[in-house]
């Protein structure tokens, strides 16, 4: 799972570049801000307090992409996803599906390796309220886009939120990869197939707003990651006769039951409101 390999490895190199990041002095100075005025449980731990590369496997086929790190989960701990409860939910749905070694992640030398997975983030730094700005994320996309190239290997990309989804679909049509005529709308469980054979999942974000209402069970994240599987093996479910080029109704969705309506949350990521866990 070495993401940072030999020196000169291009990955390495845009992993050092986006750990030593300061181009946004909003983000600098929030996620050095919480370091200093930690919660109770975390007082006397040295906060990373500093923007966060992706990790995982550098031949990947499955890429997950998140929002940002938690001011107290990746903030803290230097990993993304690492030390919070949206970490719990992924990390058990990664091993649950054979992707990750282990089902919890509390530290960045706890041993966890991800296998055939990579896990990111459409922008870099815990932001205030969980919301960065469009300026913020312009400026961490080309993280995202050159992340993108290097990964070659990717065939599956699941979007954890609406951010995610649009930061991907936004940086497809940077690289000049193909799109449908219209954008697909994300909704929890849409599934999208590219003419490049990359398949594209929609799911709510992890994040505590989400899973301490409901919104988000257990059964449907692993749905996300059985589907994921499927893709992976050539078998799955294709969205019906390439709808999102015909108009803006959500894409094809896993899961039971008829297609529920694409919900339009209060937080642009679709996490309701502004969840305290959003890696």
């Amino acid at each position: 799972m070495d993401t940072h390999g030999r020196s000169g490895d291009p990955l390495r190199v845009l992993n050092g570049e986006i750990v030593g990041c300061t181009r946004c002095p909003r983000l600098v100075a929030h996620r050095e801000a919480v370091a200093l005025a930690p919660p109770r449980r975390f007082r006397g731990e040295r906060y990373a307090a500093r923007p966060l590369s992706g990790f995982g496997d550098r031949r990947a086929r499955l890429l997950l992409i998140g929002l940002a790190p938690a001011a107290h989960g990746g903030n803290r701990t230097g990993r993304i996803f690492t030390g919070d409860r949206s970490g719990d939910w992924l990390f058990r749905a990664l091993w649950e599906a054979r992707f990750a070694s282990q089902a919890e992640s509390a530290r960045a030398d706890d041993g966890l390796r991800l296998r055939d997975a990579y896990v990111t983030a459409a922008v870099r730094c815990a932001p205030p309220g969980n919301k960065p700005t469009t300026r913020e994320m312009r400026r961490c996309e080309p993280y995202l886009l050159r992340e993108l190239e290097l990964l070659r290997r990717v065939r599956v990309v699941i979007a954890l939120g609406r951010i995610a989804w649009r930061a991907y679909l936004r940086a497809r049509r940077l690289l000049g990869r193909p799109l449908p005529g219209r954008a697909p709308i994300f909704a929890h469980g849409a599934v999208v197939r590219f003419a490049d054979g990359v398949t594209l999942i929609g799911s709510y974000h992890p994040s505590q707003q989400n899973t301490f209402t409901g919104k988000l069970t257990r059964p449907m994240f692993r749905r996300v990651f059985t589907t994921a599987r499927r893709a992976l093996a050539g078998r799955a479910r294709r969205p019906g006769a390439d709808r999102s080029d015909r108009d803006r109704r959500p894409a094809a969705r896993i899961g039971r039951g008829a297609p529920l309506r694409a919900s339009r949350p209060a937080h642009p990521d679709g996490l309701g409101h502004a969840p305290r866990h959003h890696s």
